[in-house]
């Protein structure tokens, strides 16, 4: 009995099927045809997300991935389907989210020849993917489907761009499925250096004014508890960086705030207090350290990562500690002392009575005027009680989410941190939909950052993807704008936006809606939203030129912030 043939295209969807993707996002072309036709045959097993604009298929994986833990997928085709994905991949780059992005393109043989929509793409992404391989024959398809796999979720996470020729995909082969565990010269997770935890812990055992950082790493390691018991064991006061809010819950006792040019007064200043700084899965990004000049130069720095390329890179390292922090994190917490802390501790005490005072208080709790961003996010996150998904754009409207909504449950947050990705919120909110289906997810957006993907509309509007849209509308370009009135005189270049209406926008795309402009509207509007099966949209107009404060200014000192401007 002869084995049985099958196509390239067939074989791509039973080897994703045996990796266990159950979610694609993506947009059909003529060079991914075959694999289209082929994806026909197994809807029910695989399901496909039609998305408006193949950076949305990217952003969207990359919500799907951030929350669920798995690997996002997309589908597109080649030449502009494929160089619409690029900035999702270099976004998912920097920030370690782990997606396969597969791209059709021409067949071998036209390789090379400017053939119509050919464009290099292994080229073009291989300085900004974990790896960026490009599939001629169809024998090869369960291959290199394993391997990108492989290289997407292990070590520290990362996208892979699988180009795939349009004659692998009608080409015939002998399918079996495979699995790859190994890859010579690739170590995703390093040995740790026994010396290496001997002088973390007595550093620690000895240190009288210990802080740790908290990275997205604790998420990507699934090492909340690791993080907690080690913590709490030593006595720890911990900030987050932007990506590692959900790691931790808001109201743990040794949860002091936000790192960062707009994050909590008390982490920031501290940092240049501390006598041991412990940095666990974050990168030291120049958002969180100011001028390196001045950055915790008074400490001893003990940095767990997975990714040897980050130890040492901006922050000089005392103890390196190399790992999957789920793993070294309890090698640490297995030999240090408990401790008490209590006298540092009570040290954030003032510096939180002093950002609540003169920022917190007037920014959620407002007497009368406008309504501001974070009385709004305060409002939608009371109503959601700390357990919905927060997905924001970028801007003004990140900032405001990020350091007013608060989070019970880890892998709450989604967000473009390092690319910082105007446009991201709405596809990505869609791909969290997937992602957990079962949470409240609620997309906060700025008018600037909607009109980037507002063709994603659509295919909110064709799944019923019942996000809760909430878009803060000041008219303009907010943190550009804050910028220009900081530092170029109020010289308002091309920030101020005209603006269509959203209401029949929304009504267009068949999404309930409804504008609040009056603070004793809000509540009810939220209630509203929160109500309605399915998807909403609620747009809040709010101060026009509002500030995010604290802000350290570029090339200050992380604890130069300003409490007012």
């Amino acid at each position: 009995m002869s084995e049985e043939k099958i196509s390239g295209s067939e074989a791509l969807m039973r080897s994703l099927e045996y990796h266990g993707v159950k979610t694609i996002f993506g947009y059909p072309g003529g060079a991914i045809m075959p694999v289209f036709d082929a994806l026909y045959d197994h809807l029910g097993k695989l399901n496909h997300i039609l998305v408006r604009h193949e950076q949305g298929a990217v952003h969207a994986a990359q919500g799907f991935a951030r929350v669920s833990g798995e690997i996002g997928v997309c589908l597109v085709t080649s030449g502009p389907g494929a160089t619409n994905t690029i900035t999702g991949i270099a976004d998912a780059m920097i920030d370690s989210t782990p997606i396969v992005v597969i791209a059709g393109q021409v067949g071998a043989g036209l390789l090379g020849t400017d053939a119509f929509q050919e464009v290099d793409l292994v080229g073009i992404t291989q300085p900004i993917t974990k790896w960026s391989y490009q599939i001629r024959r169809a024998e090869d398809v369960a291959w290199a489907v394993a391997r990108a796999f492989y290289i997407a979720r292990s070590g520290r996470p990362g996208p892979v761009v699988l180009d795939f020729a349009k004659n692998a995909q009608t080409e015939t082969t002998i399918y079996a499925p495979v699995d790859v565990d190994f890859i010579r010269s690739y170590d995703p997770d390093p040995e740790t250096d026994p010396k290496a935890i001997a002088e973390a812990v007595r550093l620690i055992d000895e240190a009288e004014r210990p802080f740790l950082l908290v990275g997205q790493g604790v998420e990507l390691g699934n090492a909340q508890k690791e993080l907690r018991d080690f913590i709490e064991k030593a006595d720890i006061p911990c900030g987050c960086t932007l990506l590692g809010l959900s790691a931790l819950p808001t109201n743990h006792p040794l949860n002091k705030g936000m790192l960062g040019m707009h994050g909590n007064l008390g982490p920031n200043v501290m940092t240049n207090e501390c006598d041991v700084l412990i940095a666990v899965g974050m990168r030291f990004d120049d958002r969180v350290t100011g001028k390196l000049e001045t950055y915790a130069k008074q400490a001893k720095v003990i940095h767990l990562d997975i990714d040897p390329s980050e130890i040492g890179k901006n922050v000089a390292v005392h103890v390196p500690i190399l790992g999957n922090c789920k793993r070294t994190l309890p090698l640490l917490t297995k030999l240090i002392r408990e401790k008490k802390h209590t006298a540092w501790i009570e040290g954030f005490e003032s510096y939180e009575k002093t950002e609540y005072e003169k920022v917190i208080s007037r920014e959620v709790y407002p007497m009368e005027g406008p309504l501001n961003m974070g009385e709004v996010v305060h409002a939608v996150n009371e109503a959601t009680h700390e357990e919905a998904i927060l997905v924001t754009d970028v801007g003004q409207n990140q900032m405001m989410a990020c350091r007013y909504f608060k989070f019970k449950n880890t892998r709450s947050l989604v967000t473009s941190g390092g690319m910082g990705t105007m446009g991201f919120c709405l596809p990505a909110a869609i791909g969290a939909t997937f992602g957990s289906p079962e949470r409240t997810v609620c997309a906060f957006m700025g008018d600037g950052g909607l009109q980037m993907t507002m063709q994603e509309l659509g295919t909110v509007m064709e799944q019923k993807v019942p996000v809760k849209l909430i878009l803060l509308n000041n008219n303009y370009l907010g943190n550009v704008r804050q910028w220009q009135a900081m530092f170029f005189n109020r010289r308002y270049s091309f920030t101020p936006m005209l603006n269509p209406d959203y209401m029949q926008i929304a009504a267009a795309y068949e999404i309930p809606a409804r504008r609040v402009i009056e603070r004793a509207d809000l509540q009810d509007a939220i209630r509203e939203m929160l109500e309605t099966k399915g998807p909403f949209l609620l747009e809040v107009c709010v101060i026009e030129e509002g500030n995010v404060l604290p802000m350290t200014p570029p090339g200050y000192s992380v604890n130069d912030m300003l409490l007012e401007c």
